[in-house]
């Protein structure tokens, strides 16, 4: 496996200050666990984005600290700025890569469904990640799902049937599924449901004539028990 190398500084500015590293294209950041403590640090915007884009948050980075021992980590979480579509911190959760950990790795779906494509029914993905253990070495970018072979509407694509290493342990259920494909809605079902549509509205309203009818008479039973006026 190609490794994923980050460098960072420790950092000095705190709390407010950090607006300060934010406006020069820095990050603040902060590492935690293996048995460590809490290491504030930062790293450069440009070259985190480049290194989240290719390793994603299932994959491990080496993260060099002013040039010291690297340390093995995954990109643990990350906050961003909505306006400014920037990342304003990261979390980095360092791991001992003699010990299996669990992560979570996103399904990137390949191909073309002939069953789509050929008979025009709508592709189903009801999973878009998976829940795997390994050693930090053995953890995946993705996990790869070809689609071709969803030809018919009864195929369906379990996660027994994912391309996965026999040293990555899969925790979902191997027979959940990953996708399929939805036959197109005949006219009828699509005149069905419109007629129940037409229904719907028509009890609606009939329940808010009633509900009117309603506080209409209450109104005219509360001026007939109000005190005449002298």
């Amino acid at each position: 496996m190609d490794k994923t190398i980050l460098s960072a500084q420790k950092r000095v500015h705190m709390g407010r200050k950090n607006y300060h590293i934010r406006n020069e294209g820095v990050i603040p950041a902060v590492v935690y666990g293996a048995g460590m403590e809490p290491l504030n640090i930062q790293v450069v915007h440009n070259e985190f984005a480049k290194v989240l884009k290719s390793a994603g948050e299932s994959t491990i980075v080496e993260l060099s600290v002013d040039g010291a021992k690297d340390l093995h980590v995954l990109i643990q979480a990350t906050q961003t700025d909505p306006l400014r579509d920037e990342f304003t911190h990261v979390d980095f959760r360092a791991v001992d890569m003699t010990k299996k950990i669990e992560a979570e790795v996103k399904l990137h779906f390949l191909g073309e469904s002939p069953a789509v494509k050929g008979l025009g029914g709508t592709l189903v993905k009801p999973m878009d990640e998976v829940r795997i253990k390994a050693l930090p070495a053995d953890l995946l970018s993705f996990i790869e799902v070809d689609i071709s072979a969803l030809a018919t509407f009864d195929d369906v694509i379990k996660v027994k049937d994912l391309n996965i290493s026999k040293a990555v342990e899969v925790l979902e259920d191997e027979n959940a599924v990953v996708a399929l494909v939805a036959a197109p809605r005949s006219d009828a079902e699509m005149d069905e449901l419109t007629k129940k549509v037409v229904v719907d509205v028509t009890a609606i309203e009939k329940v808010e004539k009633a509900k009117k009818a309603g506080d209409d008479a209450e109104g005219k039973d509360a001026k007939k028990d109000a005190p005449a006026k002298k």
